[in-house]
């Protein structure tokens, strides 16, 4: 009896925790659309005059990106703005043939006039972090871009974010994703879904209201001010822009999101790949949660903001939550049809459905502001709102991983996520010569975890004495599609 009781004790607690997390959301949907009614405040930049007209220098921090560095360049040039007030820098980490083919590159557009370094390390300590460090040491703007290596800005895009800086209370301006590849497969579709969420509902809902927000690593500008203030980039996490946006905005410096420009980027087009990119992020944010904690609840935000904040850090976390109730969802559905006695605590557990109904109609309306509404997209939505969740359940415990090692503070290395770009190689992804050739660990256990939820499924037929219970079969169903797809894909890909 003690194990029933401890499997419903951490089962309550973990439902509870997804649960509050929905209520955030859904105050999140609230300050969103109250941010919909505001004006545009969007400011002009004054041309005629370029004493006050500030000076750029924009950060490409690269790492051996064959398939995407000549595509990178050449976007970047397309950027107007005055050049007498603009200076590129290449942060090259790479340690393959591209050093040669990027520095012959800079060398040539350097040669018309285009104020760019090409800027290498004889190491790669710090990573990104490092490299981005390295280069703010010589870095003439007193306004600095950041672009990874995938993202193509529009030739506009400093004009429409860098006339923001006018208020000098403004340490960072971050502009909205936009997805290249969007329509390439089920992965890529589930992925832009995820992101757009994030870039609409939840950083327009945190920064209309002052909350805490975050610098998404690219496709953003910040003040040298303001990084110097904030204590200038460390490489101790994973997300070394997510750390710094904390340190920042503690220092009091203001973000200002832009939902209305757009950076178009590729998504990982292979599940490994997605696989890399999400380890990496949900075991930074973990590692920042451990970092920022105690620093974010004694600061002198508003409460609100704080809550906010130790939710946002604690973002990742919510994947562990979910692979918990996953997990315990089968035993409970023993225990729910064996203890009679049990009957009124499992009818006040059905009370939680309420968090899938809260994501539901947050992400619908994040939705419509991309594809429109009408009863043919709500159909639509509803097949995709289910495969993404199937399918961010199937990351669940390779994530729980990423996020157990972030909490204990278990170190590892920067793991950058291939980039691909198949007009390089004329659409097979598989002459990626970036791409991991072997299988993860983790990859054999999200195959017994499929055929457990198989057994979950199974089980609703077989338990109590009314011909079955079936009121978690969607939910196993949804757990069993989304390993079997994250198990399956990861298999199939390294043949």
């Amino acid at each position: 009896m003690t194990l029933v009781w401890i499997c419903i004790v951490v089962y309550s607690i973990s439902l509870i925790l997804i649960l509050f997390y929905a209520f955030a959301q859904l105050n999140l949907l609230f300050n969103y659309i109250k941010a919909q009614k505001a004006v545009d405040d969007s400011p002009l930049l004054d041309l005629d005059n370029l004493n006050e007209v500030p000076y750029v220098t924009i950060q490409l921090p690269v790492f051996n990106e064959a398939y995407v560095m000549d595509r990178l360049l050449d976007n970047i040039i397309l950027l107007d703005y005055p050049r007498e007030k603009l200076e590129i820098q290449v942060l090259d980490d790479s340690t393959d043939e591209t050093v040669e083919t990027t520095a012959a590159h800079v060398k040539r557009l350097a040669a018309k006039g285009l104020d760019i370094l090409h800027i290498t390390r004889t190491d790669r300590s710090g990573y990104k972090a490092g490299a981005l460090k390295e280069g703010l040491k010589i870095a003439k703007g007193d306004l600095i871009a950041i672009f990874d290596a995938d993202f193509l800005p529009h030739a506009d895009w400093l004009y429409k974010t860098i006339p923001y800086f006018k208020d000098p209370e403004i340490g960072v301006v971050q502009t909205r994703w936009a997805h290249l590849n969007r329509d390439y497969s089920i992965l890529t579709q589930i992925q832009a879904f995820a992101l757009d969420a994030h870039f609409t509902l939840e950083q327009v809902g945190r920064n209309s209201k002052g909350h805490f927000i975050n610098f998404n690593g690219t496709a953003g500008v910040w003040r040298k001010e303001t990084i110097y203030d904030a204590g200038n980039w460390e490489g101790d996490t994973l997300t070394e822009d997510l750390d710094l946006s904390y340190r920042a905005q503690l220092k009091n410096w203001k973000f200002k999101y832009l939902e209305h420009v757009t950076t178009p980027a590729e998504l990982p087009i292979i599940i490994s790949a997605a696989r890399s990119q999400q380890f990496r992020w949900n075991k930074g944010g973990a590692e920042n949660f451990r970092k920022m904690f105690k620093r974010v609840i004694s600061s002198d935000m508003s409460f609100k903001s704080k809550l906010h904040g130790v939710l946002h850090l604690l973002n990742s976390t919510m994947f562990l939550n979910v692979l918990v109730v996953g997990v315990l969802s089968i035993p409970m559905l023993y225990i729910k049809n064996t203890y009679a006695h049990l009957h009124d605590y499992f009818y006040v557990m059905s009370f939680f459905v309420v968090s899938s109904i809260i994501f539901f109609l947050c992400y619908w309306y994040m939705y419509k502001k991309t594809y429109g509404s009408g009863f043919k997209n709500f159909i639509s939505y509803i097949g995709m709102f289910f495969t993404f969740f199937s399918i961010a359940m199937g990351f669940s415990f390779h994530n729980s991983i990423a996020v157990l090692e972030g909490h204990a503070g278990k170190r590892s290395e920067f793991v950058r996520t291939p980039k691909f770009n198949l007009k390089a190689v004329g659409g097979n992804w598989k002459a990626n010569k970036y791409l991991l050739k072997k299988i993860s660990p983790h990859v054999i256990i999200e195959g017994i975890l499929m055929l457990y939820f198989a057994f979950g499924m199974y089980s609703a037929f077989i338990v109590g004495d009314q011909g079955g219970d079936f009121g978690l079969f969607p939910f196993h169903l949804m757990l069993f599609i989304g390993f079997g797809f994250v198990f399956l894909r990861s298999i199939t890909e390294k043949q």
